[in-house]
Protein backbone atom coordinates (compact mmCIF):
# COMPACT_ATOMS: atom_id res chain seq x y z
CA UNK A 1 0.00 0.00 0.00
CA UNK A 2 1.54 3.29 -1.15
CA UNK A 3 1.31 6.88 0.15
CA UNK A 4 -1.47 9.03 -1.33
CA UNK A 5 -1.11 12.52 -2.88
CA UNK A 6 -3.21 14.01 -0.05
CA UNK A 7 -0.79 12.55 2.47
CA UNK A 8 2.23 14.08 0.74
CA UNK A 9 0.39 17.41 0.50
CA UNK A 10 0.02 17.58 4.30
CA UNK A 11 3.64 16.59 4.87
CA UNK A 12 4.74 19.38 2.51
CA UNK A 13 2.80 21.97 4.55
CA UNK A 14 4.73 21.24 7.75
CA UNK A 15 7.83 23.50 8.04
CA UNK A 16 11.02 21.52 8.45
CA UNK A 17 12.17 23.78 11.28
CA UNK A 18 9.04 23.09 13.34
CA UNK A 19 9.54 20.39 15.96
CA UNK A 20 8.13 18.88 19.12
CA UNK A 21 4.49 19.02 20.13
CA UNK A 22 3.93 22.20 18.11
CA UNK A 23 4.73 20.27 14.96
CA UNK A 24 2.18 17.60 15.81
CA UNK A 25 -0.43 20.18 16.74
CA UNK A 26 -0.05 21.67 13.26
CA UNK A 27 -0.42 18.21 11.73
CA UNK A 28 -3.59 17.74 13.80
CA UNK A 29 -5.00 21.01 12.47
CA UNK A 30 -4.25 19.98 8.90
CA UNK A 31 -5.81 16.56 9.41
CA UNK A 32 -8.94 18.17 10.86
CA UNK A 33 -9.26 20.35 7.73
CA UNK A 34 -9.26 17.37 5.37
CA UNK A 35 -12.47 16.46 3.56
CA UNK A 36 -14.04 13.39 5.18
CA UNK A 37 -13.33 11.29 2.11
CA UNK A 38 -9.58 11.98 2.26
CA UNK A 39 -9.24 11.45 6.01
CA UNK A 40 -11.22 8.21 5.72
CA UNK A 41 -8.91 7.04 2.93
CA UNK A 42 -5.84 7.68 5.13
CA UNK A 43 -7.43 5.87 8.04
CA UNK A 44 -8.13 2.91 5.76
CA UNK A 45 -4.39 2.59 5.10
CA UNK A 46 -3.85 1.86 8.81
CA UNK A 47 -6.95 -0.33 8.90
CA UNK A 48 -5.46 -2.46 6.15
CA UNK A 49 -2.32 -3.03 8.20
CA UNK A 50 -4.12 -3.96 11.40
CA UNK A 51 -6.83 -6.17 9.92
CA UNK A 52 -4.06 -8.14 8.19
CA UNK A 53 -3.02 -9.36 11.64
CA UNK A 54 -5.86 -11.89 11.64
CA UNK A 55 -4.60 -13.73 8.57
CA UNK A 56 -0.98 -13.53 9.65
CA UNK A 57 -1.65 -14.95 13.15
CA UNK A 58 0.05 -11.83 14.49
CA UNK A 59 -0.36 -10.75 18.09
CA UNK A 60 1.12 -7.24 17.70
CA UNK A 61 1.80 -4.65 15.03
CA UNK A 62 4.23 -1.72 15.18
CA UNK A 63 4.51 1.29 12.89
CA UNK A 64 5.83 4.83 12.79
CA UNK A 65 9.13 6.42 13.78
CA UNK A 66 12.53 6.06 12.15
CA UNK A 67 13.21 2.67 13.75
CA UNK A 68 10.67 0.83 11.59
CA UNK A 69 12.64 1.70 8.41
CA UNK A 70 9.37 2.77 6.79
CA UNK A 71 7.65 -0.60 7.13
CA UNK A 72 5.03 -2.20 9.34
CA UNK A 73 6.32 -4.82 11.77
CA UNK A 74 4.31 -7.84 12.97
CA UNK A 75 4.94 -10.15 15.92
CA UNK A 76 4.09 -13.70 14.83
CA UNK A 77 4.57 -16.58 17.29
CA UNK A 78 6.89 -14.45 19.38
CA UNK A 79 9.11 -13.10 16.58
CA UNK A 80 8.77 -9.48 15.43
CA UNK A 81 9.75 -8.81 11.81
CA UNK A 82 9.05 -6.14 9.17
CA UNK A 83 6.62 -6.77 6.34
CA UNK A 84 8.63 -5.53 3.38
CA UNK A 85 5.45 -5.37 1.28
CA UNK A 86 4.20 -2.45 3.39
CA UNK A 87 5.35 1.04 2.45
CA UNK A 88 7.90 2.35 2.57
CA UNK A 89 6.44 5.30 4.46
CA UNK A 90 8.52 8.14 5.78
CA UNK A 91 8.28 8.93 9.48
CA UNK A 92 6.59 12.23 8.52
CA UNK A 93 3.95 10.42 6.47
CA UNK A 94 3.25 8.01 9.31
CA UNK A 95 2.88 10.95 11.72
CA UNK A 96 -0.07 12.10 9.62
CA UNK A 97 -1.60 8.65 9.17
CA UNK A 98 -1.51 7.87 12.88
CA UNK A 99 -3.25 11.10 13.78
CA UNK A 100 -6.26 10.07 11.70
CA UNK A 101 -6.90 7.21 14.17
CA UNK A 102 -7.49 9.31 17.27
CA UNK A 103 -9.97 11.94 18.42
CA UNK A 104 -9.19 15.49 19.50
CA UNK A 105 -9.50 14.64 23.20
CA UNK A 106 -7.05 11.78 22.72
CA UNK A 107 -4.61 14.06 20.89
CA UNK A 108 -4.69 16.46 23.83
CA UNK A 109 -3.76 13.61 26.19
CA UNK A 110 -1.04 12.40 23.80
CA UNK A 111 0.52 15.84 23.48
CA UNK A 112 0.46 16.44 27.24
CA UNK A 113 1.70 13.01 28.36
CA UNK A 114 3.69 12.01 25.25
CA UNK A 115 1.84 8.70 25.45
CA UNK A 116 -1.70 7.47 24.88
CA UNK A 117 -3.17 4.10 25.89
CA UNK A 118 -6.47 3.42 24.16
CA UNK A 119 -8.69 0.70 22.76
CA UNK A 120 -9.61 0.68 19.10
CA UNK A 121 -12.46 -1.03 17.31
CA UNK A 122 -13.39 -1.26 13.66
CA UNK A 123 -15.76 -3.25 11.50
CA UNK A 124 -14.47 -4.54 8.18
CA UNK A 125 -15.80 -7.15 5.78
CA UNK A 126 -18.57 -8.08 8.19
CA UNK A 127 -16.21 -8.73 11.07
CA UNK A 128 -15.49 -6.74 14.22
CA UNK A 129 -11.85 -6.15 15.21
CA UNK A 130 -10.63 -4.91 18.58
CA UNK A 131 -7.16 -3.76 19.57
CA UNK A 132 -5.28 -2.53 22.61
CA UNK A 133 -3.17 0.39 21.44
CA UNK A 134 -0.30 2.53 22.69
CA UNK A 135 0.74 5.64 20.75
CA UNK A 136 3.88 7.44 21.86
CA UNK A 137 6.68 9.79 20.83
CA UNK A 138 9.88 8.37 19.37
CA UNK A 139 12.58 10.92 18.46
CA UNK A 140 9.94 13.59 17.78
CA UNK A 141 7.84 11.25 15.62
CA UNK A 142 4.74 9.23 16.47
CA UNK A 143 4.94 5.47 16.91
CA UNK A 144 2.16 2.97 17.49
CA UNK A 145 1.86 -0.52 18.90
CA UNK A 146 -1.41 -2.39 18.61
CA UNK A 147 -2.22 -5.74 20.16
CA UNK A 148 -4.93 -7.77 18.47
CA UNK A 149 -7.72 -8.83 20.80
CA UNK A 150 -9.34 -11.85 19.22
CA UNK A 151 -12.27 -12.05 21.68
CA UNK A 152 -11.83 -15.82 21.46
CA UNK A 153 -11.82 -16.88 25.08
CA UNK A 154 -9.78 -19.95 25.87
CA UNK A 155 -11.99 -22.61 27.51
CA UNK A 156 -11.40 -22.74 31.24
CA UNK A 157 -10.90 -26.50 31.09
CA UNK A 158 -8.04 -25.85 28.67
CA UNK A 159 -6.06 -24.37 31.56
CA UNK A 160 -5.92 -27.91 33.04
CA UNK A 161 -6.04 -26.73 36.63
CA UNK A 162 -6.04 -28.98 39.67
CA UNK A 163 -9.50 -29.27 41.34
CA UNK A 164 -8.26 -27.43 44.43
CA UNK A 165 -7.04 -24.55 42.26
CA UNK A 166 -10.36 -24.49 40.40
CA UNK A 167 -12.16 -24.07 43.71
CA UNK A 168 -9.89 -21.18 44.67
CA UNK A 169 -10.67 -19.16 41.53
CA UNK A 170 -14.41 -19.81 41.13
CA UNK A 171 -17.13 -17.88 42.92
CA UNK A 172 -19.40 -20.87 43.51
CA UNK A 173 -16.72 -22.52 45.68
CA UNK A 174 -15.01 -19.48 47.23
CA UNK A 175 -16.71 -16.09 47.35
CA UNK A 176 -13.70 -14.02 48.39
CA UNK A 177 -9.94 -13.68 48.12
CA UNK A 178 -7.30 -12.31 45.76
CA UNK A 179 -6.07 -14.19 42.69
CA UNK A 180 -3.08 -12.86 40.77
CA UNK A 181 -2.03 -13.70 37.21
CA UNK A 182 1.53 -12.51 36.66
CA UNK A 183 4.19 -12.48 33.98
CA UNK A 184 6.10 -10.21 31.64
CA UNK A 185 4.40 -8.34 28.80
CA UNK A 186 3.16 -10.78 26.16
CA UNK A 187 3.01 -13.78 28.49
CA UNK A 188 -0.71 -14.41 28.01
CA UNK A 189 -1.89 -12.94 31.33
CA UNK A 190 -5.01 -11.41 29.78
CA UNK A 191 -6.01 -14.68 28.09
CA UNK A 192 -5.72 -16.62 31.35
CA UNK A 193 -7.64 -13.94 33.25
CA UNK A 194 -10.37 -13.92 30.59
CA UNK A 195 -10.76 -17.70 30.92
CA UNK A 196 -11.30 -17.34 34.67
CA UNK A 197 -13.77 -14.48 34.24
CA UNK A 198 -15.70 -16.47 31.65
CA UNK A 199 -15.82 -19.55 33.89
CA UNK A 200 -17.39 -17.50 36.68
CA UNK A 201 -19.71 -15.79 34.22
CA UNK A 202 -21.03 -19.18 33.14
CA UNK A 203 -21.34 -20.85 36.54
CA UNK A 204 -22.31 -18.20 39.12
CA UNK A 205 -25.20 -15.77 39.50
CA UNK A 206 -23.57 -12.47 40.32
CA UNK A 207 -22.03 -9.18 39.25
CA UNK A 208 -18.55 -8.80 37.71
CA UNK A 209 -16.92 -5.36 37.44
CA UNK A 210 -13.89 -5.20 35.14
CA UNK A 211 -11.59 -2.16 35.31
CA UNK A 212 -9.09 -2.05 32.47
CA UNK A 213 -6.59 0.28 30.81
CA UNK A 214 -7.82 -0.22 28.20
CA UNK A 215 -10.62 -2.78 28.21
CA UNK A 216 -9.54 -5.70 26.07
CA UNK A 217 -11.99 -8.61 25.86
CA UNK A 218 -15.64 -7.61 26.19
CA UNK A 219 -17.52 -10.34 28.05
CA UNK A 220 -21.18 -10.77 27.20
CA UNK A 221 -23.31 -11.12 30.33
CA UNK A 222 -24.32 -14.74 30.84
CA UNK A 223 -25.25 -15.77 34.37
CA UNK A 224 -23.49 -12.67 35.67
CA UNK A 225 -23.96 -8.99 34.89
CA UNK A 226 -20.59 -7.95 33.48
CA UNK A 227 -19.60 -4.27 33.61
CA UNK A 228 -16.58 -2.94 31.70
CA UNK A 229 -15.01 0.32 32.92
CA UNK A 230 -12.11 1.69 30.91
CA UNK A 231 -9.60 3.93 32.67
CA UNK A 232 -9.61 7.36 31.05
CA UNK A 233 -13.00 6.88 29.41
CA UNK A 234 -15.34 5.51 32.10
CA UNK A 235 -13.29 6.11 35.25
CA UNK A 236 -10.26 8.20 36.22
CA UNK A 237 -7.92 5.48 37.48
CA UNK A 238 -7.69 1.87 38.64
CA UNK A 239 -7.89 3.07 42.23
CA UNK A 240 -11.01 5.16 41.61
CA UNK A 241 -12.66 2.34 39.70
CA UNK A 242 -11.92 -0.15 42.46
CA UNK A 243 -13.26 2.16 45.19
CA UNK A 244 -16.37 2.96 43.17
CA UNK A 245 -16.94 -0.75 42.52
CA UNK A 246 -17.62 -1.27 46.21
CA UNK A 247 -20.75 0.88 45.82
CA UNK A 248 -21.93 -1.10 42.79
CA UNK A 249 -22.81 -4.36 44.59
CA UNK A 250 -20.13 -6.54 42.94
CA UNK A 251 -19.28 -10.16 43.60
CA UNK A 252 -16.07 -10.08 41.56
CA UNK A 253 -13.85 -7.07 40.88
CA UNK A 254 -11.22 -7.39 38.17
CA UNK A 255 -8.44 -4.80 38.44
CA UNK A 256 -6.56 -4.90 35.16
CA UNK A 257 -3.19 -4.22 36.75
CA UNK A 258 -1.85 -3.47 40.20
CA UNK A 259 0.62 -0.88 39.02
CA UNK A 260 1.03 1.38 42.06
CA UNK A 261 0.84 1.23 45.88
CA UNK A 262 -2.56 2.94 45.98
CA UNK A 263 -4.15 0.37 43.68
CA UNK A 264 -2.50 -2.50 45.59
CA UNK A 265 -3.86 -1.23 48.90
CA UNK A 266 -7.31 -0.67 47.40
CA UNK A 267 -7.35 -4.20 46.00
CA UNK A 268 -6.52 -5.62 49.43
CA UNK A 269 -9.25 -3.50 51.01
CA UNK A 270 -11.84 -4.80 48.54
CA UNK A 271 -10.77 -8.37 49.30
CA UNK A 272 -10.91 -7.61 53.03
CA UNK A 273 -14.51 -6.52 52.58
CA UNK A 274 -15.50 -10.02 51.43
CA UNK A 275 -15.24 -9.77 47.65
CA UNK A 276 -13.40 -11.85 45.07
CA UNK A 277 -10.65 -9.91 43.30
CA UNK A 278 -8.58 -10.78 40.25
CA UNK A 279 -5.60 -8.73 39.05
CA UNK A 280 -2.27 -8.90 37.23
CA UNK A 281 1.33 -7.96 37.97
CA UNK A 282 4.41 -7.68 35.77
CA UNK A 283 6.48 -10.14 37.79
CA UNK A 284 8.30 -13.32 36.75
CA UNK A 285 7.41 -15.66 39.63
CA UNK A 286 4.92 -16.20 42.43
CA UNK A 287 7.47 -15.30 45.11
CA UNK A 288 8.46 -12.15 43.19
CA UNK A 289 4.78 -11.20 43.09
CA UNK A 290 4.41 -11.38 46.86
CA UNK A 291 7.66 -9.49 47.41
CA UNK A 292 6.62 -6.86 44.85
CA UNK A 293 3.29 -6.15 46.56
CA UNK A 294 4.93 -5.79 49.96
CA UNK A 295 7.87 -3.82 48.59
CA UNK A 296 5.64 -1.31 46.80
CA UNK A 297 4.24 -0.16 50.12
CA UNK A 298 5.98 2.26 52.51
CA UNK A 299 8.25 0.47 55.04
CA UNK A 300 6.06 1.55 57.92
CA UNK A 301 3.09 -0.21 56.29
CA UNK A 302 4.83 -3.41 55.18
CA UNK A 303 4.20 -5.45 58.31
CA UNK A 304 0.47 -4.72 58.10
CA UNK A 305 0.44 -5.46 54.36
CA UNK A 306 2.11 -8.85 54.98
CA UNK A 307 -0.66 -9.76 57.41
CA UNK A 308 -3.41 -8.64 55.06
CA UNK A 309 -1.88 -10.29 52.00
CA UNK A 310 -1.38 -13.57 53.85
CA UNK A 311 -5.03 -13.55 54.92
CA UNK A 312 -6.55 -12.54 51.58
CA UNK A 313 -4.35 -14.08 48.86
CA UNK A 314 -5.82 -17.26 47.36
CA UNK A 315 -3.73 -18.14 44.35
CA UNK A 316 -0.89 -16.86 42.15
CA UNK A 317 -0.30 -17.92 38.56
CA UNK A 318 3.04 -16.83 37.09
CA UNK A 319 3.34 -17.68 33.44
CA UNK A 320 5.36 -17.41 30.24
CA UNK A 321 4.87 -18.17 26.57
CA UNK A 322 7.93 -20.08 25.36
CA UNK A 323 9.13 -21.22 21.95
CA UNK A 324 7.71 -24.65 21.13
CA UNK A 325 9.04 -27.38 18.87
CA UNK A 326 6.29 -26.75 16.29
CA UNK A 327 7.47 -23.19 15.69
CA UNK A 328 4.70 -21.65 17.76
CA UNK A 329 4.56 -20.97 21.51
CA UNK A 330 3.57 -23.01 24.53
CA UNK A 331 2.18 -21.78 27.84
CA UNK A 332 4.15 -22.65 30.97
CA UNK A 333 3.30 -21.51 34.47
CA UNK A 334 3.92 -21.97 38.14
CA UNK A 335 1.02 -22.11 40.57
CA UNK A 336 0.98 -21.06 44.20
CA UNK A 337 -2.07 -22.02 46.25
CA UNK A 338 -2.39 -20.60 49.72
CA UNK A 339 -2.24 -22.87 52.75
CA UNK A 340 -1.22 -22.42 56.38
CA UNK A 341 2.50 -22.89 55.65
CA UNK A 342 2.52 -20.29 52.86
CA UNK A 343 0.57 -17.84 55.03
CA UNK A 344 3.07 -18.26 57.86
CA UNK A 345 5.99 -17.69 55.48
CA UNK A 346 4.45 -14.42 54.25
CA UNK A 347 3.61 -13.17 57.74
CA UNK A 348 7.07 -14.02 59.07
CA UNK A 349 8.83 -12.44 56.06
CA UNK A 350 10.23 -15.81 54.99
CA UNK A 351 9.04 -15.76 51.38
CA UNK A 352 12.22 -17.52 50.25
CA UNK A 353 10.73 -20.70 51.73
CA UNK A 354 7.72 -20.61 49.40
CA UNK A 355 9.56 -21.97 46.34
CA UNK A 356 10.16 -25.30 48.06
CA UNK A 357 6.54 -25.39 49.22
CA UNK A 358 5.42 -25.09 45.60
CA UNK A 359 7.92 -27.75 44.57
CA UNK A 360 6.44 -30.17 47.11
CA UNK A 361 2.81 -29.11 46.66
CA UNK A 362 1.74 -31.10 43.61
CA UNK A 363 -0.93 -32.96 45.61
CA UNK A 364 -2.94 -29.74 45.86
CA UNK A 365 -2.10 -28.36 42.41
CA UNK A 366 1.05 -26.35 43.09
CA UNK A 367 4.15 -26.47 40.93
CA UNK A 368 7.23 -24.40 40.16
CA UNK A 369 8.02 -22.96 36.74
CA UNK A 370 10.87 -25.45 36.44
CA UNK A 371 8.57 -28.41 37.07
CA UNK A 372 6.18 -27.20 34.40
CA UNK A 373 8.97 -26.65 31.91
CA UNK A 374 10.11 -30.24 32.57
CA UNK A 375 6.54 -31.39 31.83
CA UNK A 376 6.72 -29.66 28.44
CA UNK A 377 10.15 -31.19 27.73
CA UNK A 378 8.83 -34.67 28.56
CA UNK A 379 5.89 -34.08 26.21
CA UNK A 380 8.41 -32.96 23.54
CA UNK A 381 6.61 -29.65 23.19
CA UNK A 382 9.77 -27.68 23.99
CA UNK A 383 13.48 -28.45 23.87
CA UNK A 384 15.71 -28.85 26.95
CA UNK A 385 17.64 -25.76 25.78
CA UNK A 386 14.42 -23.73 25.79
CA UNK A 387 13.62 -25.00 29.28
CA UNK A 388 17.02 -23.88 30.55
CA UNK A 389 16.70 -20.51 28.85
CA UNK A 390 13.24 -19.81 30.29
CA UNK A 391 13.77 -21.19 33.80
CA UNK A 392 13.70 -18.78 36.71
CA UNK A 393 15.91 -21.08 38.78
CA UNK A 394 18.65 -22.33 36.44
CA UNK A 395 20.32 -24.56 39.02
CA UNK A 396 17.07 -26.34 39.88
CA UNK A 397 16.20 -26.67 36.19
CA UNK A 398 19.52 -28.33 35.50
CA UNK A 399 18.93 -30.79 38.35
CA UNK A 400 15.43 -31.64 37.11
CA UNK A 401 16.62 -32.24 33.53
CA UNK A 402 19.32 -34.74 34.52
Amino acid sequence: MQPSPALDKIVAQVPRNLSGVERHRLIADLVNQLPAQESDAMREVIHGFITAMDGKNASDVDMGGEGTRGHVWYRIYGDKKPDEATGPFSADQMDVLLQTLIMESQRKHLFERRNLDFSYRLDAEGKGYRFRADMYFDQDHLALNMRYITNKIRPFKGLELHPEVVKAVTLIYDSQGLTLVTGITGSGKSSTLDSMIDANNQTADGHIVIIGSPIETVHASKRCIVRHREVGRDVGSFKEGAIQALRQDPDIVVIGEMRDPETIMTGLEITDSGHKVFSTLHTASAVDSIDRIIGECPPIEQSRVRERLADTLKCVFSQKLVASTDGKRALTREVLLMNSSVRAAIKNNNTSEIYQMMHEGSAVGMNTMEQDLKRLVDARRISPDTAMSEANNKRRMEEILR
